[in-house]
């Protein structure tokens, strides 16, 4: 079905169920997660509702950093291929990710599993409302189908692709690299308290503003040539790109936009917001 089994980047709902139809090295996962004020479980969710055979991805509480204070942080690459292989990935698979928004928390999965060295692998493109829109059919009411026969892929961490706070503190003067910010114009700006309680307001020094829901329409990734005048107004297209938001989610869905616009040198600070904005060591600004 697919040329060289090189996966499009983001895919269609007509895409994805002729794949399931023919396609046996497909895995869907499901991505999906909520905020802890939106009092909402993906996990419960997915087991309730979701595209059939989809497994779920759990980076908030299974592939994170056990160890880390921060919230979701990426995990060691044992921890990672543990978790894959439990999923029934293996080194060869197509994988799909979706989430229950539209495209807002699946493309923090996607970047997981490139960071870890898993070329193959696509955002559902509107996710699991689309997959609904178009009629298309839903599991429910089963809990076991994460139990799969354990997959072999190995992961292999791609160092570049995280950035941790010492990197973020040098591009703050660097002319070279472009740090965007996915949290709302009021949060950078300071105009509106973080959700997360202790943290200071405003943003990093010489960073700009692009929230992520102006990447996206109607639960959609908005067509290239859009995605390539918003992000080319901020950062040229050699320059490197790191993407920051309040706790390394939403700043995937610029780094997912970067990757369709054409950019090469992408990362994400993995700590982002939760981790710059707690205490009083690193510069904030609110100009």
């Amino acid at each position: 079905m697919l040329n060289n089994e090189q996966i499009p980047s983001l895919v269609s709902t007509a895409w994805l169920e002729k794949a399931m139809q023919n396609e046996n090295k497909l895995i869907v996962l499901d991505a999906s997660w909520h905020m802890p004020a939106a009092q909402r479980d993906g996990e419960q969710e997915w087991q309730k509702k979701r595209i059939p055979g989809a497994k779920f991805f759990d980076f908030d509480r299974r592939i994170c950093d056990h160890e880390a204070s921060l919230p979701h942080m990426m995990p060691s690459a044992e921890l990672f291929s543990s978790e894959a292989q439990r999923l029934g990935i293996n080194q060869d698979s197509l994988i799909v990710v979706y989430d229950s928004y539209g495209i807002q928390t699946s493309p923090r999965a996607w970047w997981m599993l490139k960071t870890m060295g898993h070329a193959n692998c696509a955002i559902l493109d509107g996710g699991l409302p689309a997959w609904e829109a178009a009629g298309l059919a839903v599991q429910s009411n089963a809990t076991d189908d994460n139990l799969a026969k354990l997959g072999n892929f190995e992961a292999h961490a791609r160092p570049t692709m995280i950035s941790a706070t010492h990197e973020v503190l040098l591009a703050t003067t660097a002319p070279d690299v472009r740090i965007l910010d996915a949290r709302s114009a009021d949060r950078f700006y300071g105009r509106a308290p973080e959700p997360r309680p202790g943290l200071r307001g405003g943003h990093m020094p010489g960073a700009y503003s692009l929230p992520f829901d102006e990447l996206i329409a109607n639960g959609h990734m908005r067509p290239i040539p859009e995605l390539q005048a918003a992000l080319f107004t901020l950062a040229p297209k050699d320059s490197r790109i790191i993407a920051t938001c309040g706790s390394g989610v939403t700043s995937c869905v610029i780094a997912f936009a970067a990757h369709l616009a054409g950019y090469s040198d992408i990362s994400i600070y993995d700590g982002s917001w939760s981790e710059w904005g707690a205490g009083d060591s690193l510069p904030v600004t609110t100009v």
